[in-house]
Order: structure tokens, then C-alpha cells, then sequence
């Protein structure tokens, strides 16, 4: 794809990127934790805590990558040639890795499973093909496939929203109307379609899809409060700063709470007051993150930002690979028959988490250097892994369009 000339670009979303890889290796770091392991430990309430806090990961990718797309191509002609171009990156860095990473993790099930050499046939082909056309092959994949539906509905969106180009108030109007449709699908699933899997389908997360892309048609009006610190902050950009951290806060322990009331077996509350503040803490975590990771690029250490920056860089890779890690790191260690209450059980969940992220960053950075064919299973490699551009080359670039 050609780089927009005059785009700036935004190192910040490396760093947004990172935080949100973290948040979903610590979700499913400690979901056997939060699930029932260590229901019986007196630090349960930390472990649903932590669990409850980290789910910031899925949905701020969604926001993300809607962001990047509405940012690169909002001022540009929607015509054949930029769609064609929009769906051939698309099919050799997102699409053609979800199928392989799909077929992969079916087959590491399977061989498990011993499907092969307990069935007397092939094992079913027609399997693997429900779990592509679903997302299903393993918990994690439904993400990308989520992410194609939306990548299909792209050009429509966009066409949409340029035609509302001079019309603020619509345009605006989105990002409600994407969160009724999202509560909509959500009522009319629980009350008429009972779908199982329905996370499974972009319309589940088009609020955030269309906060994304609103975020970033209207970015020139927002950067600045992005990249001020707070003394400089106006009173108005302070109150609305205190109060998007401060209700994000809120719904979390909220949310937290229910799930501890709901696995103690202490209350029931309704699926529909759980959707509700899920929804609203997923909502606002994406703009928190977006907040601290310009913070953070601008106040953070040369060390810690380049680190995160890399970790950002990989995410996509790291998304597809780590629960490999999880689960032999689970293994290995007999965390799966651990005692929840044990000392040792704590240090366990932290070397989970530590050992994921460093194995999966490892392996994904070492693919890409050494193994050529690794984009076709772990996506676009990172420009800064490849071959220094030749001097001269403008430094405003369009943004990185992974995740």
C-alpha cells in the first residue's frame, strides 16, 4: 500500500498496542484463577480483581484498528484501485494467518485429543471448516475473525461517514447509534436468536468500532488534549479527563464485583447488568489507553518505550502465538492441578504472565529475522525489523494498519 504523504505519524499506538497485548496475556493468565482455581484462596478478590481489570485487550484493538483505518483512509477517494489495495494487504497479513494459525491450533487440538489415532476415519474436514467460518478454532481466534467481518464492512462504513463529511452532528451521532446497535444485537440475541457464540460477530462490538472511527476523523480537534500534560490541561479538559478515568474506574470495580458476588455464589445478578458495565468499562478503557500511551511516550524512559514500542510492534504475532505458551507453561509447571490457596500459587500466576510475554515476544521477533515465510503465519513484519529505508525518506508516513 502507498504511504499517505503529509500523515503524521503516531508512535504512541505502538505503545497503545502494548498495553492492550499485556491486558489479554494477564486476562487469560489469570482466567483459571478468576474462574473457580483459587475460589477457595483469601486472596480470590485480588485474582477476580485483576482478571476483571486486564479486559481492556479485545475491544481496544477493535477501537484501534478502526481508529488506524479511518486516519489513513478518511481523506482519501474511495475508489477500486485504494480498495483493492485495502483488501490485498488485508488477505496476505490478516486473513491467510488466521487460516494457517487456525489450522494449527485445530491440529494441536486434535493430536491432544488423540482424534487421529482413535478415529477410524479422517477427522472430519468439515469441522475445521465450521471452526474458520466461526472462529472457533481456538478461544482467542474469534478476534481476527471479528476483525474480517469489519475489514468487509469498511468500505461501506467509510463511504458513510465521508458522506456525513460536512455534517459534525451525524457524524458524532455514531458513535451512540453503534452502541445501540451493539445492546440491540445483545437484547435480541438473549431474548429471540440465542446464539452461543454470538461474540463471534462484528455487530457485538461496533460501538467500538465506530468510536474508533470517529475518534479519528475528529483527531486534529482531540491531540491536543492527547498531548498535554495536566497542568496545561483547560478546567473543561481537566473535569472531562477526572471524569472518563474516573467512571472507567468505577464500572471496573462494578464489574469486578459482580463477577466475585456471581462465582461465590453470594448473588445472581442479570446478564443484562453485566453486558451494561462491561460495556462501559471496555468503552472507556480504550480512550484511557489512548490517553497514557501519549502520557507515557511523552514522560517514559528511552528504555521503557522502546520496550513497549517492540511489544507493540509484535503484537499482532505475540496475540497468535501465546496461548501455545499458556498452555505448556501450564503443563509443565502442574499449574493445572495446583491448589488455588498454596503460597506458591501467586508467583505462579506472575510467571505465567511473565513467561508468555517474554517467550511469545522472543519467538515472533526471532521468526521474522530469521524465517522469511513467518508473515504468512504471524502477519506483517515490523518495519523496523526490515532493511533501513534509503536517506531521504520523508519522516510523516501513514500509520501502522496491524490490529
Amino acid at each position: 500500500m502507498k504511504q499517505l504523504i503529509g500523515k503524521e505519524r503516531l508512535p504512541q499506538l505502538d505503545l497503545f498496542r502494548a498495553f492492550a497485548i499485556l491486558g489479554v496475556i494477564q486476562v487469560h493468565a489469570t482466567s483459571n484463577a478468576a474462574a473457580g482455581q483459587a475460589l477457595n484462596s483469601s486472596i480470590y478478590y485480588f485474582y477476580n480483581w485483576w482478571n476483571i481489570f486486564s479486559r481492556m485487550g479485545t475491544t481496544s484493538f477493535i477501537f484501534l484498528s478502526a481508529f488506524v483505518l479511518f486516519y489513513n483512509y478518511y481523506d482519501r477517494p474511495l475508489n477500486r484501485e485504494i480498495i483493492g489495495r485495502f483488501y490485498k494487504k488485508r488477505l496476505t497479513f490478516i486473513i491467510i494467518p488466521y487460516i494457517l494459525v487456525s489450522i494449527c491450533y485445530f491440529t494441536l487440538l486434535a493430536l491432544q485429543r488423540g482424534d487421529f489415532v482413535n478415529n477410524s476415519k479422517m477427522y472430519e474436514l468439515q469441522s475445521l471448516g465450521m471452526k474458520l467460518l466461526t472462529g472457533t478454532a481456538y478461544t482467542h481466534l474469534y478476534f481476527i475473525f471479528i476483525s474480517i467481518q469489519f475489514y468487509i464492512l469498511f468500505p461501506l462504513i467509510l463511504w458513510i461517514i465521508q458522506k456525513l463529511r460536512n455534517r459534525t452532528t451525524w457524524q458524532v451521532m455514531i458513535i451512540p447509534i453503534g452502541i445501540a446497535l451493539q445492546l440491540g444485537f445483545y437484547f435480541l440475541n438473549k431474548y429471540g436468536l440465542h446464539i452461543s457464540n454470538k461474540g463471534s460477530y462484528a455487530i457485538s462490538y461496533i460501538g467500538y468500532y465506530l468510536m474508533g472511527a470517529i475518534i479519528a476523523v475528529f483527531f486534529d480537534r482531540i491531540k491536543g488534549w492527547l498531548n498535554s500534560d495536566w497542568r496545561d490541561l483547560s478546567r473543561q479538559s481537566k473535569i472531562w479527563t477526572v471524569l472518563l478515568w474516573g467512571v472507567w474506574i468505577v464500572a471496573t470495580f462494578i464489574h469486578a464485583q459482580l463477577w466475585y458476588s456471581f462465582r461465590l455464589g453470594l448473588s445472581r445478578p442479570s446478564t443484562t447488568l453485566f453486558e451494561i458495565v462491561w460495556e462501559i468499562q471496555t468503552l472507556l478503557v480504550a480512550l484511557v489507553l489512548l490517553r497514557l500511551s501519549f502520557v507515557v511516550y511523552r514522560k517514559g524512559s528511552a528504555f521503557w518505550i522502546k520496550a513497549l514500542t517492540r511489544i507493540g510492534e509484535l503484537s499482532f504475532g505475540i496475540y497468535l502465538f501465546h496461548p501455545v505458551v499458556l498452555m505448556y507453561y501450564r503443563k509443565f509447571t502442574g499449574g493445572n492441578g495446583m491448589s488455588g490457596d498454596s503460597p506458591l500459587y501467586l508467583l505462579y500466576i506472575v510467571g505465567g504472565v511473565i513467561c508468555v510475554l517474554l517467550v511469545s515476544w522472543v519467538f515472533v521477533q526471532y521468526c521474522f529475522k530469521w524465517f522469511p515465510l513467518s508473515t504468512w503465519f504471524l502477519g506483517s513484519k515490523p518495519s523496523s525489523l526490515k532493511k533501513p529505508a534509503k536517506s531521504g525518506t520523508s519522516g510523516k508516513r501513514s500509520v501502522n494498519t496491524n490490529m
